[in-house]
């Protein structure tokens, strides 16, 4: 296992999942479990000699704090999960921006503000008082009231976006962090659904992350009462980061690519492209939620660390 999670002070969110993931003993013995190889659920609960149930909560706590992956693969009886370290190693750096020269800016995008977009069915986009557009008609994502969307989703294809980079022009940019809530796309909920979501940024690639599922089954915590309930409901909040040392999803390194070549102070604008690459292996569409909609009260957020 190659690939280490690198935090600092700054990585509050992720700081916070990695320590509630190590407070238990239980979650200590599955990870040294699956340091002997990947293992299922059914397999963890019977070696640690838990309920299905309770492994399959410990799994979740592990994997959202990014120190394992799961993958659903058909078994004998309908699909299993099946567990994998996603880091050889742990690195927690107690420092953090505040206390060096780096200074940081933050920019709020909502999802409705994109400039380019390639969308395949099931497609469409809603804003808080209700649908925008034709649903499954990708014309209609060039619709004015588009900027007031909320929630939009496609089955394939990207959204893209251009951020200001105004500050840039006599700075030495240190890191780039974009954070977005998303999910995969079917035509209902369905948690039995992976996409591998990527984000792009001038035109280079930064990471994928497997998602799962299209989330549903309890309502999203800022929904309007009249999004229906069969409907995706939440997604999981994502950053890609990237820094001189390379590219990150969720501090899980995905390549070695530094910061210097994605060339951010070249143009007047910063280009982040997110959609489902054409040769992924999980072609599950794309939820994108804004600040109104889901689980996460925010758009898509932006952080320039510069000196």
């Amino acid at each position: 296992m190659e690939q280490a999670l690198d935090l600092n002070l700054d990585d509050a969110r992720q700081m916070a999942a990695v320590g509630k993931a190590l407070s238990s003993e239980v979650r200590i013995r599955m990870l040294r479990l699956l340091c002997r190889g990947p293992g299922n659920v059914n397999e963890l609960a019977e070696q640690l000699e838990l309920p299905q149930s309770s492994a399959a909560m410990h799994v979740k706590v592990l994997e959202e704090a990014g120190l394992i992956r799961t993958e659903l693969l058909p078994g004998t009886r309908g699909s299993m999960k099946l567990c994998t370290l996603s880091a050889g190693s742990l690195q927690m750096k107690m420092e953090t921006r505040e206390t060096g020269p780096c200074r940081q800016e933050e920019i709020s995008m909502p999802v409705g503000h994109f400039v380019d977009y390639s969308v395949e069915p099931t497609c469409g986009l809603v804003g808080v008082r209700g649908p925008i557009g034709e649903e499954d008609e990708p014309r209609c994502f060039f619709e004015p009231e588009r900027v007031d969307a909320q929630l939009i989703w496609l089955g394939g294809g990207y959204l893209e976006y251009r951020f200001p980079n105004r500050r840039l022009e006599d700075a030495q940019v240190k890191a780039l962090e974009i954070s977005a809530e998303v999910c995969s796309e079917d035509h209902e909920y369905n948690l039995d659904w992976p996409s591998d979501i990527t984000m792009w940024v001038n035109g280079l690639e930064v990471g994928t992350w497997t998602c799962p599922s299209d989330y549903g089954g309890r309502r999203g915590r800022l929904n309007p009462d009249w999004w229906p309930d069969k409907n995706t409901q939440y997604g999981k909040l994502k950053t890609w980061r990237i820094t001189e040392k390379g590219c990150y999803v969720d501090g899980r390194k995905t390549t070695s690519r530094g910061i210097g070549q994605f060339q951010l102070e070249n143009a007047p604008y910063i280009t982040v492209r997110l959609g489902i690459r054409e040769d992924a292996k999980h072609q599950g569409g794309l939820n994108l939620f804004g600040e109104s909609f889901g689980d996460h009260r925010q758009n898509i957020v932006m952080k320039i660390i510069y000196e």
